[in-house]
């Protein structure tokens, strides 16, 4: 049987492919695309067939931490790309971040799944402690220059709760520190003083640190056709989306609002056959020897390195991670 996430989660995410004219398409060709600007890139399978990966995060070594929502772990997958499952029995695991010897994720993701919660691994112990119970679907999680965490909530299970906000120094928690809704993943701008985030509506949005009760939108229909999952922006401006319609990899330009996409086709099963969300989950910027490149999570189980143009400089935007 499936799960409720599968069910009600996949429900909503149809009924924004239905509205983008994509759900019920016969073959790939009859599909709305978006805009490439694929030439150039290089992508190179790192880990594959390892169940529905979420979400990641770099380990600062070479490898990286990934969760699996389904199959309920967290992973590390070091840098000769040995894949081992140091956490497992999670209920629905989703965003990871990295922050010296702790590793925080969210289990719990979904629209009606069971209230979710905030762990802490120790890599050096391997200890897990539990800071936060009874979330209401936590989905993407950010690690701010501060050392605060943001995560965003999906869940349907109570009243709206936008994005959250949790301090590991001191334990204080602000459920919602901002009130968009139904929001899923998050990247900190260019500069350190704003938040992107996207949601089921098909938006990206731009929300200040200080003031994150105001969201002005950057980017949506009709000239960005994506249902968007987690993020990553570079000192430069851009910004890279996680796409679950294409099963694709944006570059969108947050000051026009236009996108393309660096790759499509990250779909666990492809086209006439969809359940959503079923497509590619998120993407980090991390060191690739002396350069950097896009790292990429989606639902075919697969973890994927994506090497730029020589003319995209994909430094990230977060000046602690450079």
């Amino acid at each position: 049987m499936a799960s409720v996430l599968t069910r009600t989660r996949s429900a909503l995410c149809a009924t924004a492919l239905a509205a983008a004219g994509l759900l019920t398409a016969p073959a790939a060709h009859s599909q709305i695309l978006p805009a490439s600007c694929a030439d150039g890139w290089v992508a190179e399978t790192l880990v594959e067939g390892v169940g529905n990966l979420e979400n990641l995060d770099s380990d600062g070594a070479g490898g990286f931490y990934v969760t699996g929502i389904l199959d309920g772990f967290l992973a590390h997958v070091a840098a000769d790309g040995t894949f081992e499952k140091i956490v497992t029995g999670l209920d629905h695991p989703a965003g990871v971040r990295v922050a010296g010897r702790s590793v925080y994720f969210l289990t719990g993701d979904g629209l009606a799944e069971a209230p979710g919660t905030l762990q802490r691994y120790d890599i050096e112990t391997g200890a897990v402690t539990v800071l936060l119970t009874g979330l209401n679907g936590p989905n993407g999680l950010l690690l701010l220059p501060d050392g605060d965490l943001l995560f965003t909530n999906i869940g349907v299970r109570g009243a709206p709760t936008g994005i959250s906000r949790y301090r590991p120094s001191t334990g204080e928690f602000t459920p919602t520190w901002s009130p968009v809704p139904l929001t899923n993943g998050l990247a900190l701008a260019p500069g350190g003083t704003s938040i992107y985030t996207g949601n089921m509506t098909m938006r990206l949005f731009r929300i200040p640190l200080d003031a994150p009760e105001e969201a002005p939108v950057v980017a949506g229909l009709p000239d960005f056709i994506a249902l968007p999952d987690d993020m990553e922006a570079t000192r430069d401006g851009d910004l890279f989306v996680a796409d679950h319609i294409a099963g694709a990899i944006y570059r969108v330009d947050p000051a026009t609002g236009t996108g393309c996409a660096v790759i499509t086709g990250l779909i666990k099963r492809p086209d006439p056959v969809r359940i959503p969300p079923d497509g590619a989950t998120s993407v980090r910027i991390a060191r690739d020897g002396d350069s950097w490149a896009l790292y990429v999570t989606s639902m075919d189980g697969t973890l994927r390195r994506l090497r730029p143009p020589a003319d995209i400089d994909l430094t990230p935007a977060d000046a602690s991670r450079q």
